[in-house]
C-alpha cells in the first residue's frame, strides 16, 4: 500500500509509547483504580476540537469502564460549528466554567486530553481542577508545549503548559502540526496521528486500570456490548448505579 510512510509513522509512535510511557500509564491506572475502589467516577475532559474525541472513545463503550464521566461541553467539540469551537477553546475561563459545572472535588480523578496542551480551555480546566485538589492525568505532547513560543496567540495568557498541572504526565509524542505525510506535488502535510495515538493511550489506561483492580481483588465495572444478545441485561446494573451520577447518561 502506498501510504507515503503513514503506517510506519504510527508504528514508531506506538513504539515510543510502549518503550517510554509504561510507568506513567501504571501510575495513572493506580489513580483510576483508587477512584473505582472508593466508588468515585473517573472524569475525562478534552481541551477542544478533535481532542474531545478520546472522551467519547472512553464513554459508554463496549469493553470500557462504566464509571467514566465525560466532563463534556458540546461547544468545545467537533459537533459544534468549527469556527465556533475554535474560538471557544481560545476563550479564557471557558474551561474553568465547565469544571465548575461538573463540581469535581478533592481527590477526584480527571484525565485531560489535549495534544497541544497550551490553549485557554485546557489550561483553565487544569487550573480549576488543581485548585480543588483533583488528581490530574494529562495526555499531551511535550514537543508542542516546548516549541510553541511564549507569545503564541493560542496560548493561555499565563503562558503555562498542561504538564505543569498534572500529577501524572503521559507523553503522546504528537509532532507539531500533527499531520505526518507529504505527498509529492503538495506542500501541505496530510494524515494526522493524534487521535489514533490518543485512542490507543485511552485503552491502555483502561487495560492497566482493570489489571490493577483485579490485583486488588476488585471487580471493575465494565460495559458489555449493548449490541450483543444479553448486553442490555448485563449493563442494567451499571445503568442503575451510574445514570444518576453521570450527566451524559
Amino acid at each position: 500500500m502506498q501510504d507515503f510512510g503513514y503506517f510506519e509513522s504510527l508504528q514508531e509512535n506506538f513504539k515510543k509509547i510502549n518503550e517510554t510511557q509504561e510507568e506513567n500509564i501504571k501510575a495513572a491506572a493506580k489513580l483510576m483504580a483508587d477512584a473505582i475502589e472508593n466508588d468515585r467516577l473517573i472524569n475525562v475532559y478534552g481541551g477542544g476540537g478533535h481532542t474531545t474525541l478520546p472522551v467519547g472513545e472512553m464513554f459508554f463503550r463496549a469493553g470500557g469502564l462504566a464509571c467514566i464521566n465525560p466532563v463534556m461541553e458540546t461547544g468545545l467539540s467537533v459537533f459544534n460549528q468549527a469556527l465556533k469551537y475554535l474560538e471557544l477553546e481560545r476563550t479564557v475561563n471557558y474551561g474553568s466554567a465547565i469544571i465548575k459545572y461538573y463540581n469535581l472535588k478533592k481527590d477526584d480523578v480527571l484525565i485531560i486530553f489535549h495534544n497541544i496542551g497550551i490553549n485557554p480551555a485546557t489550561i483553565d480546566a487544569a487550573m480549576e481542577a488543581k485548585k480543588n485538589g483533583v488528581k490530574i492525568i494529562a495526555v499531551s505532547s511535550e514537543a508542542w508545549q516546548k516549541e510553541m513560543p511564549a507569545d503564541h496567540f493560542i496560548r493561555h495568557p499565563n503562558k503555562t503548559n498542561l504538564f505543569d498541572y498534572a500529577d501524572v504526565c503521559i507523553e503522546d509524542f504528537n509532532p507539531v502540526g500533527d499531520a505526518v505525510v507529504t505527498v509529492p506535488g503538495l506542500d501541505t502535510p496530510i494524515a494526522p496521528v493524534s487521535n489514533i495515538i490518543d485512542f490507543y493511550i485511552a485503552h491502555l489506561l483502561e487495560i492497566y486500570c482493570v489489571k490493577e483492580c483485579i490485583d486488588r481483588g476488585i471487580t471493575p465495572p465494565v460495559w458489555n456490548s449493548a449490541n450483543t444478545p444479553g448486553g442490555d441485561e448485563k449493563n442494567a446494573k451499571y445503568l442503575e448505579k451510574y445514570r444518576p451520577r453521570v450527566k451524559m447518561l
